[in-house]
């Protein structure tokens, strides 16, 4: 499912941020497989460090759970680690900073949680990774003090791309006890294997440095520790979509479809014996209504729930709305997920019905391009703007 697995490796992030690789070649090779190592991959001090974790530590009053402590494999409580938010601030659970560090300096490690919400550099990375690989991804940063473990030998359901920021992290990766889990197949229901492959020989032994990028399909274990200094690395989690989540649509359609036969609405005959005869028949039926299913209105709705679009500020946009004119250049809004179903556009923000008339107009704004808004039409590039689906050409 990666998108334009062109054969260059400097299109889209992926290929000249996170592997040496071409995206035909990884998602041949490498994607879903098996492990990847990229020494020096980037400089990734543009998307964070650690001025970035004290800023959103101290001063963004953040509130769980977009931070959390673990400490020799356990999770500490959030009642540990957060107080009121003081006068004017009714909120409970906002950050102690005090308590934070106390906890940090006993050993923990921070765990701050969808960055892709807190931290604009990883925002804008997420959101474009996301729409290269055409799965969602989340951000999670782990800031681990030297000579500890955050968590003990487990694997995650989902993919995750190890990007080291600062420090070193020696790493232990385990060959999976249950291949490719899905997202209702946590590694506790595997706890007893878990902990006994990771007595076993390493499938990979290794220490990242800043600048070193990890790939790990979803089910390889893994567990790592900070060395010398404090590690802080960043952990993009890719939710792949997977074939098993397509069958599950596939079979939502199917029974919609069978909402409409009357027969299936029928009751079943009275009797213990009842449903033993209708088995084949509603079977045949239910085969003929996969076969005429279609998954996509589906796929793409659930798809556009997985994430939300590129920020938008209300005063930029009012601006936008009043200086409004036949040369003023405007855009799409990143990261929409924009579907044109006959007349009428689905978006992450919620769905418009377009006159015919327009449709020229909004068919050509799906290139993502700038063009003025004389060129499409006024009156529909105001509607729009208010409805958050466009923004000024200057913003993303």
């Amino acid at each position: 499912m990666l998108q334009d697995a062109g054969a260059t490796a400097d299109a889209g992030v992926l290929g000249p941020r996170l592997v040496h690789l071409g995206r035909a070649e990884f998602a041949r090779d490498i994607w879903s497989r098996v492990p990847l190592l990229t020494r020096d991959a980037s400089d990734f001090s543009d998307l964070f460090s650690p001025a970035a974790v004290d800023e959103l530590v101290s001063r963004r009053g953040l509130r769980t759970p977009f931070l959390r402590l673990a400490k020799d494999g356990a999770t500490l409580p959030a009642a540990s680690f957060t107080s009121s938010g003081g006068v004017g601030a009714t909120i409970a659970d906002q950050l102690d900073d005090t308590a934070v560090w106390r906890a940090f300096a006993d050993g923990a490690t921070l765990v701050l949680q969808a960055l892709q919400r807190t931290w604009e550099p990883v925002t804008d990375f997420v959101s474009r990774l996301g729409t290269e690989l055409g799965h969602p991804v989340q951000a999670n940063a782990y800031v681990t003090p030297p000579q500890n473990r955050g968590f003990d030998s487990h694997y995650d359901v989902h993919d995750v791309f190890v990007l080291q920021i600062t420090g070193t992290k020696r790493w232990l990766i385990h060959e999976p006890v249950h291949p490719a889990p899905l997202r209702d197949q946590p590694w506790t229901d595997h706890r007893a294997a878990v902990a006994e492959a990771a007595e076993g020989r390493a499938f990979l032994d290794t220490v990242l440095h800043p600048g070193d990028v990890l790939y790990l399909p979803r089910g390889w274990l893994h567990a790592a520790e900070a060395q010398g200094d404090v590690s802080i690395h960043l952990t993009l989690g890719v939710h792949t979509w997977t074939r098993h989540a397509l069958a599950e649509q596939l079979a939502e359609a199917a029974l919609a479809l069978l909402a409409d036969d009357p027969r299936m609405r029928a009751s079943l005959p009275p009797g213990p014996d009842g449903p033993a005869g209708e088995i084949d028949d509603v079977r045949a039926r239910l085969v003929a209504a996969l076969a005429e299913a279609d998954t996509a209105p589906l796929f793409h709705r659930a798809r556009r729930a997985q994430a939300r679009p590129a920020p938008l500020g209300p005063l930029t946009q009012l601006a936008a709305l009043a200086d409004l004119a036949p040369d003023t250049t405007v855009r799409l809004r990143d990261a929409l997920e924009p579907r044109l179903e006959e007349s009428r556009l689905l978006t992450r923000v919620g769905w418009l019905d377009i006159p015919a008339t327009d449709l020229p107009a909004l068919t050509r704004l799906l290139d993502g391009a700038a063009h003025a808004a004389g060129d499409l039409g006024v009156d529909l590039v105001h509607r729009l703007l208010r409805a958050g689906v466009l923004v000024p050409a200057g913003r993303r």
